[in-house]
């Protein structure tokens, strides 16, 4: 009996016919919610065409392992921050001076050569509803944003019920050269919005929901080298899994059924998708 099967995971998809990477994972936080072990996560995306990933460390501890996975393993790059809703819970539990030590942790992680990405940092108006909270969101927004300036790191935004205040925030701190809108949630006219500022938008598993209209007429407006593709793993599986734990072995659902949508030859997207990877965030492992 595989890993997988022993702990009741989906089986692997059909191969993409080219490599691809998932831009946005949590390896970490799958190890936790599937009893995935990292390795055999990595192992099983390489099986099916998925070969490197970006390892997103939402707090402190996650960052650092983001750090430390992407030090011993050419084929993984790290992003860290401080995710927003992370921000509000330590200021309104833990006090100003703990988020002051977490935000010092964060800074002092984002220069080092294995982070691509400042990020998962923006606003989330969904989880967050205090108004303290809220404007403790925009201050360590503002803060990530200057370290992306300061280190030349791409911004990768996390972006819930705050596309208006994402984008006046942004455009106030000044557009960092690399923007991604990770987890991209808007709709058509949303997306011209943040193509206008030179961003990538990266498409989760939820593109393939039968709610997710707005998702697939944003693809359609998107040109077809401002994609990204992720899994935001262990959440948001694709369908035909949709319900069970995600993780990058299961990217190539979403690869298909948008190269399907833009009516592109699926090779040929796969090695698109590569290409706007690597301009978002750099080349490496082997390319680099």
């Amino acid at each position: 009996m595989s890993v997988i099967e022993e702990l009741g995971l989906p089986p692997l998809p059909e191969p993409l016919p080219r490599p691809v990477i998932d831009n946005h994972t949590h390896l970490a936080s799958t190890r936790g919610y599937s009893s995935l072990p990292v390795e055999e996560n990595l192992r099983l995306a390489r099986e099916v065409g998925v070969t490197r990933v970006i390892e997103v460390g939402c707090d402190v501890p996650d960052a650092r392992f983001a750090v430390e996975l992407a030090s011993r393993n050419p084929d993984v790059r790290a992003a860290v921050a401080l995710h927003p809703n992370e921000a509000a819970r330590t200021f309104l539990g833990r006090g100003a001076e703990a988020l002051e030590r977490d935000l010092e942790v964060i800074g002092s992680l984002v220069g080092r050569p294995e982070v691509v990405a400042v990020g998962e940092t923006g606003l989330d108006f969904y989880r967050t509803r205090e108004p303290a909270g809220r404007e403790v969101q925009e201050m360590a927004f503002r803060r990530h944003i200057g370290w992306a300036h300061e280190h030349g790191k791409t911004l990768m935004i996390h972006d819930r019920d705050a596309h208006d205040d994402i984008l006046r925030v942004v455009d106030a701190a000044g557009v960092p050269e690399k923007m991604v809108m990770h987890c991209f949630s808007g709709d058509a006219d949303f997306a011209g919005r943040c193509l206008e500022r030179g961003a990538y938008l990266s498409f989760p598993g939820v593109v393939t929901f039968g709610s997710a209209g707005n998702l697939r007429e944003a693809a359609l407006v998107t040109p077809i080298d401002r994609i990204l593709v992720e899994t935001d793993a262990p959440y948001l599986t694709p369908k035909p899994r949709r319900g069970k734990p995600n993780a990058p072995y299961l990217l190539p659902y979403t690869v298909a059924f948008l190269a399907d949508l833009l009516e592109v030859e699926l090779a040929g997207f796969c090695d698109q998708l590569v290409a706007n990877t690597f301009d978002a965030y750099g080349k490496w492992g082997e390319d680099a």
